[in-house]
């Protein structure tokens, strides 16, 4: 679903980037509200407390980055450019990890993110700029990701928070747009309206589902199933929109492709050799 993102946002034309996002924030908020009262899952309010909620509200603005990039990247067509940022994302999450939690990198992730800084070069010097859609993306979902895994709440739960703390401004956005008579939302038919309704369901539903998928799926998989979305957006990029691909700029990727291939082996190899030494330290005991 993530993956099919760059066929649903242009149907939203004439909305600019800013009017869909601020949309996205208020259905989506609309339809975790619906799901949370049906399970009927208000408990843990009580238990948020002043950190989780500060770290969920720098989590909104992140987020709120993030899906704007990603909406003005998407209609102004450099698909290709936002499929970058999503394979590019993991590696910024290592870096993430040894800047922020102090955590340190085996010689084979080094390698990975050298490679990687090295293919950010080449795609500079193809686009003739930085990659900038590409890095925001990366960053922004990186930074999300860590202040997530600070907070610890629960999907379904945090994105209420974040929707919530965005809600303000976004649905000012929307009542001055109308004001000013630049609104798309009633000015457009039913079909269109409906389309921006349903950006709340489009938002939740996958990420819902990834939420359950987490707890039932081995992380090395859903680390792995993660590469599908920017391969499907990359796909779409390339067959579907027909964006250049200069030899280029297919050396940049290639080279995040390496990165992500070195990083992926070492992961699974790591992952094979700590549970070899739980097992063995398991029979020692035993």
């Amino acid at each position: 679903m993530w993956g099919l993102f760059p066929l649903y946002w242009p149907l939203l034309e004439p909305s600019g980037s800013v009017e869909v996002l601020a949309h996205r924030i208020v259905w989506s908020l609309l339809v975790v509200v619906v799901l949370l009262g049906a399970r009927r899952r208000w408990g843990w309010l009580r238990e948020l407390g002043w950190r989780r909620t500060g770290l969920l509200a720098a989590a909104a603005l992140v987020i709120a980055v993030n899906w704007g990039t990603y909406i003005h990247g998407v209609t102004t067509d450099h698909v290709v450019e936002t499929s970058l940022g999503y394979f590019i994302n993991p590696l910024v999450t290592v870096l993430l990890g040894v800047l922020v939690l102090g955590e340190r990198l085996r010689r084979a992730q080094w390698v990975a993110v050298a490679v990687a800084a090295v293919a950010v070069v080449v795609l500079t010097v193809d686009y003739g700029r930085p990659p900038w859609i590409a890095l925001t993306l990366a960053c922004s979902f990186g930074a999300y990701g860590l202040l997530k895994k600070k907070a610890s709440v629960g999907a379904l739960e945090s994105l209420t928070v974040e929707t919530l703390v965005l809600l303000p401004v976004a649905a000012g956005y929307l009542v001055v747009l109308a004001a000013a008579g630049d609104g798309t939302f009633l000015a457009e038919g039913p079909l269109h309206a409906g389309l921006l309704v349903a950006s709340g369901v489009v938002t939740a539903v996958p990420l819902l589902a990834f939420g359950a998928a987490a707890i039932r799926v081995p992380l090395s998989v859903l680390g792995l199933l993660q590469y599908l979305a920017p391969v499907i957006q990359f796909l779409i990029g390339v067959v579907l929109f027909h964006e250049a691909m200069p030899a280029s700029r297919w050396a940049g990727f290639a080279l995040v492709w390496l990165a992500l291939v070195m990083l992926t082996a070492d992961a699974l190899r790591h992952g094979r050799s700590t549970r070899r030494a739980a097992a063995t330290a398991r029979v020692a005991v035993g």
